[in-house]
């Protein structure tokens, strides 16, 4: 089977792959395992033993999705004042969904329905909230149709894809001391919460107007305002902790399984950078209308859906031990508009301001649709496979064969996941690792 829009090659063989597969994570950040770990242990006592974990998650992302529609509603420029009620409501949001994203997993192995179609959907719904999040940041820093906000897009999907390609060489979920989907998650509620009490244009004060944080504006430059330290800082986050701890924990495995760095770093970045500088060149464009049109909010929706099919087909391949996607529908798809978007510059004007605020409504309409029969390929043939339901816990499983010390030791991997240890089932063979030769 070979689905149409995306590089993925899912056969009979790659399926057989998934009963061999074993969870291996690690969770090192201080407030899980101290504080958040009960919290989330309490919460999923609260759903009932027939809602599905896949369910679960897919009730948190459509409070994230809910947001959203406020953002386009009441803040379409993302720079207008919204009624502090929607600011508040943004906190809720994302707590809920991150509340709901650590309660799946916990609520799987509470009605014994754990298995690989769960960390596909959790993880394919957690690549599609990247933009989300950055669209209700931007709304709640007042940042406007400008870069700022376009950026906080990227540094946020190129954040998610990098652990998603580190957790496919290296075969282990690994999330540092301060991690995004912890950490991250509570200064953005935090700051949510702050907008709700003081307004977005809070954000805009110049630091050298804050008498405590007057000294701070010395080191910055003139005119450096509060939400340009927010944005500065996930960058400075990105990369200082975040990709040099995923460059170097893909770096340790290649040289225990003889891997050529070189290969799979071109493997990794190859996608990623061509994806970037797409995206850089349809909004840097004199040609491009993007910020005239007010169009932030749906082009942050187009980029972040072709980048939740690049982390969703990462994520499949790793599960199928299939080979590193190609991504050429995404790709192609980007580089088609940024080409259309500067053909101006060869003396052909392609597209109007008019035409090309039509054409994204409907290359988004488009992918919508693309990628639900695209997700829903992939999830029937898992589902199919592993005998289950998507959506629905069956009353008496036909789940693949599997042994009560295999179960054991799938829900082992779990616990010590919350304890933050790291558990690794079977030796994966250099085999396993596929990158461009």
């Amino acid at each position: 089977m070979v689905f149409k829009f995306s590089g993925t090659s899912l056969d009979q063989e790659h399926l057989e792959n998934l009963q061999y597969y074993k969870y291996a994570a690690v969770d090192k950040s201080l407030i899980s395992n101290y504080i958040l770990r009960h919290y989330w242990n309490a919460v999923v006592n609260l759903f009932p033993l027939w809602m599905a974990p896949n369910l679960i998650t897919l009730l948190g992302l459509a409070f994230m999705m809910i947001n959203v529609a406020l953002v386009a509603i009441y803040v379409p420029d993302l720079s207008t004042e919204a009624p502090n009620w929607i600011y508040f409501s943004f906190a809720a949001g994302l707590w809920l969904y991150s509340t709901f994203d650590n309660v799946d997993g916990k609520q799987a192995r509470r009605t014994g329905t754990s298995s690989p179609l769960g960390e596909a959907f959790d993880h394919g719904c957690d690549a599609l909230n990247c933009c989300f999040v950055a669209i209700l940041q931007s709304a709640a820093l007042g940042l406007g149709q400008s870069y700022s906000s376009i950026g906080l897009v990227l540094v946020t999907v190129v954040g998610f894809y990098l652990s998603t390609a580190e957790e496919y060489f290296t075969k282990v979920l690994y999330l540092g001391i301060v991690n995004g989907p912890t950490e991250g998650i509570l200064v953005s509620c935090l700051a949510f919460i702050w907008s709700g009490f003081y307004g977005a244009q809070s954000w805009h004060v110049p630091l050298a107007d804050i008498s405590c944080l007057s000294w701070v504006s010395a080191l910055l430059p003139s005119g450096t305002r509060c939400a340009d330290v927010f944005v500065w800082g996930m960058f400075v986050f990105f990369l200082t902790t975040h990709c040099p701890f995923c460059f170097a924990s893909i770096y340790r495995v290649c040289k225990e399984k003889s891997l050529k760095l070189f290969n799979v770093l071109v493997t990794i970045l190859y996608p990623i950078t061509s994806y970037m500088l797409a995206v850089y060149l349809l909004i840097s464009s004199p040609y491009s209308h993007i910020f005239e049109n007010n169009d932030v909010i749906l082009f942050s929706l187009v980029i972040g859906i072709l980048f939740g099919m690049m982390a969703s087909d990462i994520i499949v391949a790793h599960l199928t031990v299939n080979v590193y996607p190609s991504f050429k529908f995404v790709l192609g798809l980007l580089w088609t508009m940024a080409i259309l978007v500067n053909i101006p510059y060869f003396g052909t004007h392609f597209l109007s301001q008019q035409s090309e605020h039509i054409a994204l409504w409907t290359i988004f309409i488009s992918l919508v649709t693309l990628y639900l029969i695209w997700a829903t390929q992939i999830i029937r043939a898992f589902c199919k496979f592993l005998g289950i339901n998507c959506l629905t816990i069956r009353r008496q499983p036909q789940s693949i064969p599997q042994d009560n010390e295999a179960q054991t030791e799938s829900d082992a991997l779990l616990d010590h996941q919350e304890g933050g240890q790291i558990l690794s089932s079977g030796n994966p063979t250099s085999s396993s690792y596929n990158t461009f030769q």
